[in-house]
């Protein structure tokens, strides 16, 4: 390990949002919100709304779980 705390002696980088190539693995949360969020993006104006409203709903459920 480098002194900065790297693996295999590599300096790791922080991404734009401040995370480190360990700390922003596909298996994060936010990886799969992410993913839905590309899907929907990808979908027409009609559905993508629809999708949204969803996705929404679904976050509003976790968080008051």
């Amino acid at each position: 390990m480098s002194e900065a705390g790297g693996r295999d002696g590599v300096d790791e980088v922080p991404n734009e949002f401040g995370d480190t190539a360990a700390e922003s693995d596909a298996d994060t949360p936010d990886e799969g919100l992410l993913s839905q969020l590309a899907v929907i993006e990808d979908q027409p104006l009609g559905d993508r709304a629809a999708a949204f409203a969803h996705l929404h709903d679904a976050l509003r459920q976790q968080l008051e779980a």
